[in-house]
């Protein structure tokens, strides 16, 4: 039973490695015959059968095993049908081809590094293709760049076309066919980006997106040229259908664009349209980093959380300094440790050196000292034998002899002492070499040393100006986003929509106070960035927050001038813009490296001054009244606008039933439709005054507790006081509006004025309104009752404003010819009245 399961297995494994075998060599007979040096379009069955390799397979193993035996580096015709084929198995092979296939992407970068520098006519599109797929392939390993779009792709055409191909020779099929898969990616990117930015704009500020609206329109201006190019070629007509985009990108600030919004769709023959991809909705928290470019990513997590907005590239910089800053840190340790370890061990040479220089010297000293003795007692000896044998001269010949002897004898120990002592010399002579020797080692290695800590140091210099560029680059993108944070609030002064935009003095003055604040911390963060250059963010904080408090200033500053005495707000309109300029010469001089020294916000502190010294003049002037006064002062003040607002209804009404009696014809029609609809004005402000009695009785009611109504008023004195100016300034207008309106119908007044004071009723409620709003609970009911009047108002405001510039509009084409109900006498008068005009 065994020996038969064995057989079986034995049989099992050499039918797997037959197949595996048989395998092998189809997948190599197809790449073989797709990736020819002939100048040909590899053919589709070839294709096909790599790629049902790989899903065979479950990788992209094989495939590489086989490819990288090819001369690529030495046929660029090769090189580019490679290319085409690692695009293909990318797009339409297994799931794990990716995985695989990014272990081989040096080999990518290294054919594209090395075609990009031949003069061939294929040689810069491998480059460029070769670096496509190399960030195809970290697309989907997480690591994609926001640059990765329709950059390379456009510069891929122009190539192409560079090259002049042509579609209906072998040649030109083979230069072209690569194209058709880089045209579905770019199809799809396309369409992923216009969803994401609208997932964006319907979660995030418009304001804050502008820098990615102007990059997805130059994206979509490049695609849009890319297909056009493509479409003109006739080989793209037989194997593609490229869609056609818009003539204007979409409007990502209108939601109902996306409902209108179509994708571009690549069809291909044989192939199904998958739509699996339209229901993908870009959401807060992505399943996988890769469904999405980095940068987007960012956007998405990264906005929630930030103070003031800032532009996506800030935020991206910041994210990899945040990176380096660890590495830099390191970088320094490390580099400080060696240079430590260097300069002890340079100390510890240079010690050893001039310890060896002074045995050096003592040597030659005692050696000096040896051969001086020497030379005494050579001297010494010669003298002593010339003595006796000058005192033994009178002896005999024997006395000769042994003085002979003697002498001989004596010279022999000399000689050999002197040979001692020339023997000691020698030695010393060969310690003295080694000693030289040595000291020349240790200085050979001393400069060695200095070499290393010199380069250790220029690394240092180097990397510390990296991180000062890397700094100053941040200040750049955070200053240009403070300039257009001020030129937009620069261009509300003159939007005509601006106008009919109020605030309040109290408000000003509250923006003013706290913007003279940032400017003292953005002055004293720019005295810490120019002594520290390695450090802005301080600089980036307060520049951040200094452009959108003083953009505030600007824009209230001008909605406050709206309801103020001319000379008042002509005066504060000219400070606004004397503030904004100001401020962007200072945000000039911050943004450019030569003037950052100079930069002083000394001259935007004083026209924020100036702003901060009318809006205190323009408050209200009741400040010096008691705080026990306020209460009654409100009920007053709301009883009296009340009364004048019910009187000029009535008196409204007699000037209607006057104007009937005095007036004929065109005349006649035209007042009462100016009469009736002031009329009808005045009674929907009665509506408005009434409902915000009764709001501010709620208020007063659910607000002060155990305190009296006096001490709730005196308690909230500034909300009090801006609820008596709002409805002095209702009682006001209607006053005015009456006066005007019986001007007008009385011939003594101009139809611009009954304008002019209908809109002033209308910006006079909405201050009656917000000053209610403060207080009130956002789910009262009369809170809904009293916005509700004063939409009412406006409406009635502006059938005011049609209806009389209508009838002056009549009266200026058809006075003239109506003559019915005139005698004789008045149609003279009405003539030479005419001629005097």
């Amino acid at each position: 039973m065994s020996k038969t399961k064995n057989k079986s297995d034995n049989k099992t494994e050499k039918a797997l490695a037959a197949e595996k075998e048989q395998f092998g060599k189809q997948q190599l007979h197809s790449i073989s015959k797709a990736v020819t040096t002939a100048e040909t379009p590899p053919k589709d069955k070839h294709v096909r059968n790599i790629i049902m390799g790989t899903h065979k397979e479950g990788g992209a193993t094989a495939f590489w095993s086989y490819v990288l035996n090819l001369p690529l580096s030495s046929n660029s015709i090769v090189s580019w049908k490679f290319c085409y084929l690692v695009h293909k198995i990318l797009r339409d092979g297994h799931r794990n081809v990716v995985t695989d296939s990014y272990r081989y992407c040096r080999n990518v970068k290294d054919m594209g590094t090395l075609w990009g520098n031949l003069h061939d006519r294929y040689g810069h599109i491998v480059a460029l293709s070769s670096k496509y797929l190399c960030q195809k392939m970290e697309f989907h390993k997480k690591v994609i760049t926001h640059n990765f779009s329709v950059t390379l792709e456009q510069r891929y055409i122009f190539t192409v076309e560079a090259n002049q191909a042509k579609s209906t020779t072998p040649a030109g099929q083979c230069r072209l066919m690569p194209l058709i898969p880089l045209i579905q990616d770019c199809s799809f990117l396309y369409h992923f980006c216009v969803r994401l930015l609208f997932k964006l704009h319907s979660r995030i500020s418009p304001d804050v997106l502008l820098g990615h609206r102007d990059r997805f329109r130059d994206l979509f201006m490049s695609l849009t040229q890319f297909f056009d190019k493509a479409r003109e070629m006739e080989f793209f007509k037989t194997f593609i259908q490229i869609p056609d985009l818009p003539d204007a990108p979409p409007n990502f600030l209108r939601a109902a664009a996306l409902a209108e919004y179509k994708k571009p769709v690549v069809v291909t023959p044989n192939e199904e349209h998958h739509e699996e991809e339209e229901d993908v909705e870009p959401q807060p928290e992505f399943r996988e980093a890769s469904q999405m470019p980095q940068v987007w990513y960012i956007v998405v997590r990264g906005y929630g959380t930030l103070k003031f907005h800032q532009e996506m590239e800030n935020d991206s910089l910041k994210r990899e300094l945040d990176v380096l800053k660890p590495e830099l840190q390191i970088f320094k340790n490390e580099a400080q440790r060696c240079v430590t370890e260097l300069k002890s061990q340079v100390n510890r040479l240079q010690a050893e050196v001039e310890e060896q220089r002074t045995h050096k010297q003592m040597a030659m000293v005692e050696n000096e000292h040896l051969r001086m003795e020497v030379e005494a007692l050579r001297s010494t000896n010669v003298a002593n034998i010339g003595a006796q044998i000058g005192f033994k001269e009178a002896d005999g010949e024997s006395s000769d002899v042994n003085l002979f002897v003697n002498g001989k004898t004596f010279l022999k120990s000399v000689s050999q002492s002197g040979t001692q002592l020339n023997n000691t010399l020698a030695g010393l002579q060969v310690e003295k070499e080694g000693l030289l020797r040595m000291m020349r080692e240790q200085e050979a290695e001393l400069k060695t040393l200095r070499q290393q800590t010199h380069l250790q140091q220029s690394s240092l210099d180097q990397l510390a100006q990296k991180l000062q560029e890397e700094q100053f680059c941040l200040l750049q993108c955070a200053v240009v986003e403070a300039e257009g944070i001020i030129l937009d609030a620069v261009a509300k002064l003159d939007d005509p929509i601006h106008v009919r935009c109020i605030s309040s003095p109290d408000y000003l003055v509250n923006r003013a106070e706290i913007t003279l604040n940032s400017i003292d911390k953005m002055q004293q963060s720019h005295s810490a960035y120019l002594g520290n250059s390695n450090d802005a963010s301080g600089l980036l904080r307060a520049v951040t927050q200094f452009s959108h408090l003083a953009a505030d200033t600007i824009v209230n500053g001008s909605a406050t001038s709206h309801s103020a005495p001319v000379d008042q707000a002509n005066y504060l309109t000219d400070s606004c813009r004397d503030c904004a300029n100001h401020c962007l010469h200072f945000l000039k001089d911050l943004k450019i490296q030569a003037s950052l020294q100079r930069a002083d916000p000394s001259a935007i502190r004083y026209t924020v001054q100036r702003i901060l010294a009318v809006g205190q003049d323009l408050r209200p002037k009741g400040h010096d009244v008691l705080k026990e006064e306020l209460g009654s002062m409100v009920d007053k003040e709301m009883l009296a606008t009340s009364s004048a607002i019910e009187e000029a209804v009535l008196r409204m009404d007699e000037i209607l039933s006057q104007a009937k009696k005095d007036n004929t014809g065109v005349k006649l029609e035209v007042n009462q439709n100016i009469l009736g609809s002031c009329s009808d004005l005045m009674k929907a402000v009665h509506m408005l005054v009434t409902a915000a009695t009764d709001l501010q009785k709620d208020i007063v009611e659910g607000g002060r507790g155990a305190a009296t109504v006096t001490e709730f008023y005196a308690k909230n004195s500034r909300w009090t006081e801006g609820l008596i100016s709002a409805s002095k300034a209702v009682g006001w207008g209607a006053t005015q509006l009456l006066d005007s309106a019986d001007r007008v119908v009385g011939e003594k007044g101009t139809y611009e004025e009954l304008i002019a004071c209908s809109h002033e009723i209308a910006a006079s409620t909405a201050q009656l309104v917000a000053a209610s709003k403060v207080k009130a609970d956002r789910n009262n009911k009369k809170l809904n009752t009293l916005q509700q009047a004063s939409r009412h108002v406006n409406d009635m405001a502006a059938v005011v404003v049609t209806s009389t510039k209508h009838g002056q509009q009549q009266i200026s084409d058809h006075g003239l010819m109506d003559f019915s109900g005139m005698s004789l006498i008045k149609l003279k008068k009405e003539e030479m009245e005419a001629q005097v005009r």
